[in-house]
């Protein structure tokens, strides 16, 4: 297959490499990723000023890999306009570098770029470990298991012909392989923060605001944020159309008279 391999994290990540050098073994691979950090860019793009692409040599790895001075949507799109002379069978993105659970999703790079791929009608994965502050992030090793898995689902994803349009969000505890009690399909779970900003005195005198938060998980059965903290590798499917059906035709009659 012809893969499409981006992240959020920039193209110098080791999650970003992990995941390269498993799929590539079975796949054609070309990597496009961000140039620096990227993390909750969202689903934003660069429109004012025109986007520098640079080959790039990653050690260790075949495919030809670019990076992308914009945010992971940028990689996406340019890489099907411009980089790729052909259609993309499977996008993925990842590995990022902490959990995108629950309402994450919504800030979230990783699962942007993914979805940007169902948006042209190329099925795509995203693919997150979650952050252990007594890990060595930059060690590629930590990234295994989720690469490891993410190769599994993406096999069957194949083999059951995943709809064009759909995304999998996947999330993989940071815990060692042999302890990781399997995979769950499972929804959305509700991930509140609790954010704080932290003053700091900039040079020219003004204050600074930096944002920080930590998560107020909120514990409902069948929910990724559930299943993840119970040591199973999460899969939600998405899809870009955000349109609330249950109350289509209730909101329909607010308007029934004009």
């Amino acid at each position: 297959m012809r893969i499409l391999i981006t992240n959020d994290d920039g193209i110098n990540s080791p999650g970003l490499h992990t995941l390269v050098k498993q799929i590539e073994e079975e796949n054609d691979v070309i990597v496009v990723a961000p140039s620096e950090q990227r993390s909750a860019s969202g689903h934003s793009l660069t429109l004012h000023r025109p986007l520098v692409i640079r080959e790039v040599k990653i050690e260790g790895i075949k495919s030809k890999a670019f990076s992308v001075d914009g945010t992971p949507v940028d990689c996406v799109k340019i890489a099907i306009d411009k980089i790729s002379s052909y259609k993309f069978d499977k996008i993925i993105s990842g590995i990022n570098q902490g959990y995108n659970l629950g309402t994450d999703v919504i800030y979230s790079g990783t699962v942007s770029a993914a979805i940007e791929g169902a948006i042209y009608k190329i099925p795509s994965i995203a693919v997150s470990l979650g952050y252990d502050e007594t890990l060595d992030f930059q060690d590629r090793n930590i990234y295994r298991a989720a690469a490891e898995y993410a190769k599994i689902i993406l096999r069957y994803s194949v083999k059951n012909n995943m709809s064009e349009d759909i995304v999998l969000n996947i999330n993989v505890p940071p815990i060692d392989r042999d302890k990781i009690k399997g995979i769950k399909v499972c929804q959305l779970g509700n991930r509140i923060y609790q954010n704080c900003y932290i003053e700091s005195a900039m040079e020219d005198g003004t204050i600074g605001y930096s944002l920080t938060g930590t998560p107020n998980d909120i514990d409902e059965e069948n929910t990724d944020v559930y299943n993840i903290k119970r040591g199973f590798v999460t899969v939600t499917p998405l899809h870009y159309d955000l349109t609330n059906f249950k109350i289509l035709k209730d909101v329909s009659q607010w308007f029934r008279e004009v």
